[in-house]
């Protein structure tokens, strides 16, 4: 039997937990052996909590009555033996609900109300602003209270037409779509602008996200839904009824709202719903396939997918079968093979997408770490040299020696002077790239666009200027990336020259590649397009709709920016903490060949001691290089359906918390493990929270329409 979908999110989740327990013994490990600069610690830290708290968001989206609701009960929450989702005959979600789980919020269901269309803020503004969301208590014990409590999602005002068109609602251009207006002259539209549901549902503590977006009207009104909540989920269905087909209202949100034009349509699933309203006593099992199949068919062609993304399923036969334990009609609804898909398509991707993120990740940590190592080996091989030599010396040659090292210290410190220079442009020319990242530099593109649609009237100019604006940012990301070649450059001589004068193993890290940024640009432009159009000239004639319309492309595009902002501060914090951590080596190293050369004149038999240790140190060098090899390589390795307590303790024992034991040494008990503090190092450049290039990046955004 195939796998279900709760099945591959529990083993996601099982191994994304695993790896970052595993990660964090690797720090501590790394920290013990004085191997954990700013840097490492720094993509460690990245890496573990990429992978331990990474949501994985699946958005439902269909025209009203589809049966969009009961699929998501059937999924997701049968176990609780009863529908939890609203799921009646007629419109059931009129606002947009998500479900995810947060564990600093007690259960409970908030709701954000409509006439907060009114005002220019967007949803991500109101997110942050808790007491302006009608909130809710869920008993998530009492299934019943959790059922009558998500009700009011469904629930709906009378507005008139005016108040409608404001609201975004109603529109002159496209009557079809408007709701019916009642004998009072008054319209429908829902009570709430959107939905959080906060639910400790074992999927959802794990990281999955449920989007559940209403029908055509709804979605169109709300910018943010298309710009930023559906194009960024991992994975969407679309669900269609089996007896229609794809109606005239399905290809429009699919065209409009969900375009597989390039990126993202291998994570486009349709779903063919209540295929039992097609199951006919007359007919034989035969002819109601072949009318299934029909329908299917029919559906990939015209959505321009191939057939093996469109799955019919009967939701409501899946949910009984579910909760009533009937696996024959669990298995006629065809639930399971939707579930095996999902499994398959979103689990599969984003684990092959967050195993290349780590494998990558760790194998730069892994060269990072191991230029400290290489440092050390190279050191402990000079200083043996150095000693051996000194067999058989008088005192006069030792002294001799003594005061070499301490010249060779003098005019390595004396670099100093040569290494702040390059410090000093590096920082400007980071300070620069920063600026040309910031949201201030943002903020004046947006600001363009933002007075082109508040112009009154129709907009019919209003596409070139959205084009010229994304072309213009295009243009900050190319700039972006020369000012890093610059970068990049300038870096790679002085760490040849450094290589050169102190036998330092300094190597440039590979450039962010800020042109792939692009591509997520060309990805919110395309979903933009439709609002921009002359379909759309009506539409943005309304001054709270472009409001609203700006303000969720600017909150995409800052997500882009800082994103790409991200990326230079860990490129430049990798090149600049490998120097910090080869200096502070080579004054480590001075010391200790001045130490070595005071012990040989206090005692005779020094010198042989000493060589004896420089011996000892560098079969545990080899030693750490082994070990530390072998703990990434099996960091890397997990296979998703390992049990985790007995991986936990393997790994523990093979970390060891006696560093200085082989690898069969007692284990360290992984429960008590600290976490690991910073070491007290010189800081790397530009890397600090307070300094001016930092500023810059962090610099938040705020569109001033009213002002444009």
């Amino acid at each position: 039997m195939a796998s279900t979908f709760n099945d591959r999110f529990d083993q996601h989740g099982a191994w994304r937990r695993e790896f970052a327990l595993r990660l964090k013994l690797l720090a501590e490990w790394m920290k013990s052996q004085e191997l954990l600069d700013p840097a490492v610690e720094e993509r460690l830290h990245r890496l573990e909590s990429r992978v331990r708290s990474e949501k994985v968001m699946v958005a439902f989206v269909a025209e009203f009555s589809r049966g969009k609701s009961e699929l998501i009960n059937a999924i997701f929450f049968a176990g609780y033996g009863r529908r939890i989702m609203p799921a009646s005959a007629g419109r059931t979600t009129m606002c947009p609900t998500e479900l995810g789980y947060d564990a600093d919020i007690p259960p409970c269901l908030r709701l954000l109300p409509v006439e907060t269309r009114l005002q220019p803020q967007s949803l991500m503004e109101w997110r942050k602003v808790p007491e302006k969301w009608v909130r809710i208590d869920l008993d998530v014990n009492d299934s019943a209270q959790l059922a009558q409590a998500m009700e009011k999602v469904s629930e709906v005002r009378n507005v008139t037409k005016e108040e409608a068109r404001a609201l975004g609602f109603w529109h002159e251009d496209s009557p079809e779509d408007n709701p019916p207006v009642d004998s009072h002259g008054m319209v429908e539209v829902p009570r709430w602008r959107h939905a959080l549901i906060n639910i400790a549902h074992p999927l959802l503590k794990q990281g999955l996200v449920i989007l559940d977006t209403p029908g055509l009207n709804a979605i169109g009104a709300e910018p943010e839904l298309t710009v930023n909540l559906i194009p960024q989920a991992h994975a969407v269905v679309f669900i269609l009824a089996a007896d229609t087909g794809v109606s005239k209202s399905d290809l429009s949100i699919w065209r409009d709202h969900l375009g597989t034009e390039g990126h993202g349509a291998d994570a486009r699933l349709v779903v063919l719903n209540k295929i039992d309203m097609l199951w006919d006593a007359l007919s034989t099992p035969q002819q109601v396939q072949a009318q299934i199949d029909r329908q299917r068919a029919s559906s990939a062609s015209l959505l321009g997918l191939p057939e093996s993304q469109v799955i019919p399923v009967s939701a409501q036969k899946g949910l009984v079968g579910k909760v009533t334990g009937d696996d024959a009609l669990l298995q006629a609804s065809c639930l399971p093979q939707l579930e095996d898909a999902l499994g398959r398509g979103v689990m599969g991707q984003r684990q092959t997408i967050l195993r290349a993120a780590v494998s990558g990740g760790i194998a730069d940590l892994r060269a990072e770490a191991g230029r400290v190592i290489q440092i050390r080996r190279r050191d402990i091989a000079e200083q043996t040299m150095e000693l051996r030599g000194l067999r058989g010396k008088n005192t006069a040659v030792i002294r001799h020696m003594r005061s070499r090292i301490e010249g060779e210290r003098r005019e390595f410190e004396d670099s100093g002077a040569r290494i702040h220079a390059v410090r000093s442009v590096h920082l400007k020319l980071l300070r620069d790239l920063f600026h040309q990242l910031s949201s201030k530099r943002l903020k004046g593109e947006v600001a363009t666009l933002s007075e082109s649609l508040r112009q009154k009237g129709l907009k019919l100019g209003v596409k070139a200027v959205y084009d010229e604006t994304f072309e213009h940012l295009a243009t900050s990301l190319r700039q972006g990336q020369t000012t890093v070649a610059e970068i990049g450059s300038m870096l790679s001589a002085t760490f040849r020259q450094l290589n050169t004068d102190f036998g330092f193993s300094l190597q440039v890290p590979p450039e962010p590649d800020l042109t792939r940024f692009e591509t997520d640009l060309r990805q919110v432009q395309q979903s933009h397009n439709q609002y921009v159009g002359l379909t759309s000239a009506l539409k943005l004639s309304q001054p709270e709709f472009s409001e609203r319309l700006v303000r969720a492309l600017a909150t995409r595009l800052r997500g882009v920016f800082e994103s790409a902002s991200s990326d230079v501060e860990m490129w430049s914090k990798s090149a600049t903490s490998q120097l910090d951590a080869q200096l502070r080596e080579r004054r480590r190293t001075f010391a200790r060949r001045i130490e070595a050369i005071d012990r040989i004149q206090e005692a005779a038999s020094g010198l042989d001691e000493r060589i004896a240790e420089i011996e000892r140190a560098s079969e545990a060098l080899n030693e750490l290089d082994a070990r530390l090899l072998q703990l990434t390589a099996h960091l890397v390795a997990i296979p998703a359906e390992e049990a985790m307590p007995a991986l936990a303790d393997k790994f523990a024992a093979f970390s060891g918390a006696d560093t200085s034991a082989p690898p069969q040494a007692k284990p360290r008990p992984a429960a008590r493990s600290p976490r690991a503090s910073k070491p007290a190092v010189a800081p790397a450049l530009a890397t600090g929270a307070d300094s001016p290039a930092r500023s810059a990046l962090t610099e938040p955004l705020d569109i001033d329409l009213s002002a444009a």
